[in-house]
């Protein structure tokens, strides 16, 4: 069989296509018009004799040899990149993406610090932030469409490395004039009589809590069910009922007091999480150590 000549350009446009499911936003990544991008990905299907996607007048997605292919080149071009990296007299030079998925809490807490010092060190490389639920940002890692994560889904995944970091408490968020928010500590029975906001039955969170109350006697009822903890908050700071959130959920808002809850405690485990036996492209694995670096320093700095 005879050698296939790729251009590493066709290669990183393939790539970008198959992680934005659209010409217009791969193009965009790449500085590229559509006819450009479009054009290579056309040259590389010549060359390799098949069709990398599908094409809809709605979406665009991998055929089933492109999903094949797209594993090989992520693996091919991160070695590749690891071999550049390796060069000291390039190191002032680093470019790409990296790609980060995590839980919204996870982006206010962690990340402004940690990308401020990583940005000065590497100012060419981009990074883009997946903020999106516990499971979606599982998925986001499993699928090898973020470098790594910050979660507190994943330790039960034998596809996943999860590397814990803080355990943070459920609490009750209260308005700050409601009768309970100069109390250090409550109950879930003391609580019963509360009307309850939650989040809906297929969040984690609510999971969590189900789960710890089954074998409580007095459950609280559930009055409003959002979709989102945002919401859930904007609910509890007009008055409506109070809610169980986890402690990092709960902004440092003047208007809104966190209260832990007790018999039973409930908590959850962050941490940072990625796909077993991937190897992360020199810049993620950096970006990844830096986080873990500092987590692991500032949290007991963190709410309580």
């Amino acid at each position: 069989m005879g050698r296939i000549n790729f251009d590493l350009q066709e290669l990183q446009a393939f790539v970008a296509v198959a992680e934005r499911s659209s010409f217009k936003h791969a193009a965009e990544d790449l500085f590229l018009s559509q006819p450009a991008l479009s054009r290579r990905i056309e040259k590389l299907e010549d060359l390799l004799g098949v069709k990398l996607f599908e094409r809809t007048t709605r979406r665009v997605q991998l055929t089933n040899v492109g999903r094949i292919f797209l594993a090989n080149v992520r693996n091919a071009l991160d070695e590749l990149e690891g071999a550049m990296l390796s060069v000291s007299d390039l190191a002032a030079h680093r470019t790409g993406v990296i790609s980060l998925a995590c839980v919204p809490s996870a982006v206010h807490y962690f990340l402004p610090g940690v990308l401020k010092s990583f940005t000065e060190r590497f100012p060419k490389i981009r990074v883009r932030i997946h903020d999106e639920s516990a499971q979606d940002v599982l998925n986001l890692v499993l699928a090898g469409e973020a470098d790594f994560g910050i979660n507190f889904a994943g330790a039960e995944n034998p596809e996943i490395d999860f590397q814990p970091i803080y355990k943070e408490h459920f609490v009750l968020a209260v308005p700050q004039d409601h009768p309970l928010a100069r109390r250090k500590k409550l109950t879930w029975k003391e609580t019963a009589r509360e009307r309850y906001i939650a989040v809906a039955k297929s969040s984690g969170n609510r999971s969590l809590i189900d789960n710890a109350l089954a074998g409580v006697e007095k459950h609280p009822t559930i009055y409003y069910e959002v979709n989102h903890v945002s919401g859930l908050l904007a609910l509890v700071e007009a008055g409506m009922g109070v809610a169980a959130v986890p402690r990092l959920s709960l902004p440092a808002n003047p208007r809104l007091v966190g209260i832990p809850l007790t018999e039973p405690v409930i908590q959850r485990t962050l941490g940072m999480i990625s796909k077993r036996g991937r190897i992360m492209p020199p810049a993620a694995q950096t970006l990844f150590d830096m986080l873990v670096s500092s987590m692991a320093k500032n949290k007991r700095s963190l709410p309580k």
